[in-house]
Formats: structure tokens, C-alpha cells, sequence
């Protein structure tokens, strides 16, 4: 099985699939078809499926452009029984959060069951999703083991875990440029992770294990959490002791050694930061251990919108107006910067917490038209301009190249400026 496997991959016969065509599964299977692979894409989103086919794109990261100057084109479809002509197979689904705080593996579940059914010999399996340490033997492992084919995991077929490293909207860091962690559930399976992965991406880290794979991941963005959550409880600090938080951090930040900035804002979002510590802490939780840095940060960081509609509140009073009846204005809603992805971001709960105190609320974002969240739906304001000189608060969230600050300045009557920490998601 891996003589034959390998010589595919190495001829660029193998048939490639990736689950999951969103802002990890696409560019991945971009970065396949690139190298000459044949790509078929599955995803439950016929609307996705129809514009892959179409050789459109729908994400920051890939170009319409991109798509249609392929070798190959990618060929797409919602339909699971394509895996049964493939080589290999790349899960690339969501991992959210339950509302009481614990994983939700569903995704990764649906898709193992879909694969074992569609099992053969000489398989390669590997999972991206990011989720707790032992999921890929623990869930995904027995479903395709149990599937009754009798297929022995590193003899039979491959399995291995390579958690994404996707940050949406960057440029010097792609799929194929960013170092790829890659473990494998046997040292055979590793092999074979290697020899598909390295045809199509530059750099690849194997590790021991789907095990420390997964930690690995976790520590990225635990890492990344709980410094900016230390960022922004120094925000309170700093407010406590009558200084400026952006001087004392400029200043620290000339360390050249030793430090590494982080700045306070209104929050975390993103697919990682905010959720890929909690599937580690829930892990822990199981083993009798509290994951206390974790905990923490989550707290501070979840926290921040209340901290910053409560200055909209302090600002507004300042000039004699109540939050209730004001005319609000959100600028920027994406999660970071110059993209459009909502997912997880501090600006909807900005939106939705001034709501409840009863502000009349508007925003603007050139990357997001419109969107529907926990009940309501809005839409860009068209002209931006008008907007703030009508606004009684202006509230700044999301760091877009596109707004120019000094004008913002000049025309808002009353402005809360929460931005930075929005550099420091992914």
C-alpha cells in the first residue's frame, strides 16, 4: 500500500479530496491543484459547491483568478461517494462551541462516517480541524476502523492529523509558505502524510504524534490569548493609574529582547483565539485539571465589549446624552482588518449589548454588506460621511485600511476608539 501510494503522489496521480471548502479547505485545495494534483472539493453548501464549479471565489484568500488559471480545474460536488476514486482526503470542517462551552465535534464526526464508507486500501486520512488532543484516535480513528472492511490503520490505510494555520486576509504567509505541523498515527502513516503534503507545501514539522499535533495547535492560540488578555487587563490598570496604556506599551515594546507586544482592545475573534483554548480546557477538565490561564483569559477577553460600551456610556454622558435614544455608529464589524470574516467577533457583541440599553444603532464596513446575527440583521449605512456627522457616538472597532482616522475624528461628534487587539486574532 505505501509503494503504491507514494508512487501516485510523486507521478501526480493521486486523486486528492478536501472536506470543508471554507477559509481552510479552499486555499488547501488550491494549493493541491497547484501542484498538478487532481482535486475534488465536498462541502453540504451547494451554494459553495456551485461557485467552486463555477471557478469563483467566495473567500479573501483565493482569487477568482487564482481558481480559474489552474492545471485542473477543481472539481466540487456534495456528494460523499467521489471519495471512492481518491487517493487521499484532507478534513477541513468547522470545530464551534457548544453554547455550554464544550466542543462540538459533529462536523468531524459526520465527516469520519462519511469516509469509512467509502474506505479502501492505500488510503491516506488526514484531519485539519483544529480540536482537543486525542480526537483524531479517539473519534475519528474508531469510525474508520469500524466501518466492518476489516482495514488495519497504518498497514491498510493512513490517518494523521495537520492542524490549519490559516490566517484569512494575510499575504506573506500562505498555505503553501506557512511551516506545516504534521503527525501521523503510526510512523507509516506519518511517511504518507509526508510524501502528499510535501509535494504541494514548502515547509512540513512532523512530530511524533496526532497527539502533540493537535497540542501544538492549541498552544498557538492559547499562547495568543492569554497575552492578550494580559494586554488588555493592563488597559484597566493603566485606567486605574491615570496613564496612557499605548505609551507604557510603545515604550516596552523598544525591549529588544525578552518581549513581545501585545496590545488591549475590544476583544478576540476569528476562528482560533477565541475558541481553540476552551477545547484544550475542557480537555483538562476531563482529566481532573484546571486549565487556569485559560480560564482567565477568557474571562478578561470576553469581557472587553462590556468595558467599552460602558465608555460609549461615560463619553455620551459627558456631553449630556443617555445611551437610550442615541444614534450610534459601529466602524468595522469583520473580526480583523481588510477581510470579511464575522466569525466570532467582539463588534457583534458591541452591536448587540448597545442595543439593550436601548441606542439606535447603524455601522459601516466595506467588507461586510450586510450580515444576520442572534436574531437581528442589519446593513452597511451607503454613505459613510453623513453617517458620522449624524451619529452621537461613533464606536471604533476593526482596524480597515480603507478609513481615513483624521476624518473620522473631524466628523464624529463623540468617538470610542477600541481598536488593536484585532491585529492580534487569527
Amino acid at each position: 500500500m505505501t509503494s503504491h501510494l507514494r508512487d501516485r503522489i510523486e507521478r501526480r496521480n493521486a486523486v486528492v479530496a478536501v472536506v470543508g471548502l471554507g477559509y481552510v479547505g479552499l486555499p488547501l485545495a488550491v494549493a493541491f491543484a497547484e501542484a498538478g494534483f487532481r482535486v475534488k472539493g465536498i462541502d453540504i453548501d451547494a451554494r459553495k459547491v456551485d461557485a467552486v464549479n463555477r471557478r469563483e471565489s467566495y473567500i479573501e484568500d483565493v482569487t477568482t483568478e487564482a481558481l480559474q488559471s489552474l492545471p485542473e480545474p477543481i472539481e466540487a460536488t456534495t456528494d460523499f461517494a467521489v471519495l471512492a476514486e481518491c487517493d487521499a482526503v484532507s478534513v477541513c470542517v468547522p470545530t464551534p462551541l457548544r453554547k455550554t462551552g464544550d466542543p462540538d465535534v459533529a462536523y468531524i464526526i459526520a465527516a469520519a462516517g462519511e469516509i469509512a464508507r467509502y474506505l479502501h486500501p492505500g488510503m491516506l486520512v488526514v484531519l485539519e480541524s483544529t480540536t482537543y488532543p486525542g480526537t483524531t484516535t479517539e473519534v475519528v480513528l474508531p469510525r474508520l476502523t469500524g466501518n466492518g472492511a476489516g482495514l488495519e490503520v497504518g498497514k491498510d490505510f493512513f490517518l494523521c492529523f495537520s492542524p490549519e494555520r490559516v490566517d484569512p486576509g494575510r499575504e506573506d504567509w500562505t498555505t503553501t509558505t506557512t511551516p506545516k505541523v504534521i503527525g501521523g498515527t503510526t510512523p507509516t502513516c506519518l511517511e504518507m502524510g509526508q510524501a502528499l503534503y510535501g509535494a504541494a507545501l514548502e515547509t512540513l514539522v512532523p512530530v511524533s504524534s496526532t497527539e502533540a499535533a493537535e497540542m501544538a495547535k492549541l498552544l498557538e492560540n492559547t499562547f495568543r490569548a492569554v497575552n492578550i488578555a494580559m494586554a488588555n487587563e493592563v488597559l484597566l490598570m493603566c485606567e486605574k493609574l491615570g496613564l496612557d496604556v499605548w505609551e507604557v506599551i510603545e515604550a516596552a515594546a523598544t525591549k529588544p529582547f525578552g518581549f513581545m507586544k501585545f496590545t488591549p482592545g475590544p476583544g478576540i475573534g476569528g476562528h482560533c483565539i477565541p475558541i481553540d483554548p476552551l477545547y484544550l480546557s475542557w480537555k483538562l477538565k476531563s482529566l481532573k485539571f484546571t486549565a487556569r490561564f485559560i480560564e482567565l483569559a477568557d474571562e478578561i477577553n470576553s469581557s472587553m465589549p462590556a468595558y467599552w460600551v460602558q465608555q460609549v456610556q461615560n463619553r455620551l454622558n459627558e456631553v449630556g446624552k443617555p445611551v437610550k435614544g442615541s444614534e450610534g455608529l459601529v466602524l468595522g464589524v469583520a473580526y480583523k482588518p481588510n477581510i470579511g470574516d464575522l466569525r466570532e467577533s467582539p463588534a457583534l457583541d458591541i452591536l448587540h449589548l448597545l442595543r439593550e440599553k436601548g441606542a439606535q444603532i447603524a455601522y459601516h464596513d466595506p467588507y461586510v454588506p450586510a450580515f444576520r446575527h442572534d436574531g437581528f440583521e442589519l446593513a452597511s449605512v451607503d454613505e459613510l460621511e453623513p453617517a458620522l456627522g449624524e451619529a452621537d457616538c461613533v464606536v471604533i472597532v476593526t482596524d480597515h485600511a480603507t478609513y481615513d482616522w483624521d476624518e473620522v475624528r473631524r466628523l464624529a461628534p463623540v468617538v470610542v476608539d477600541t481598536r488593536n487587539a484585532l491585529h492580534n486574532s487569527a
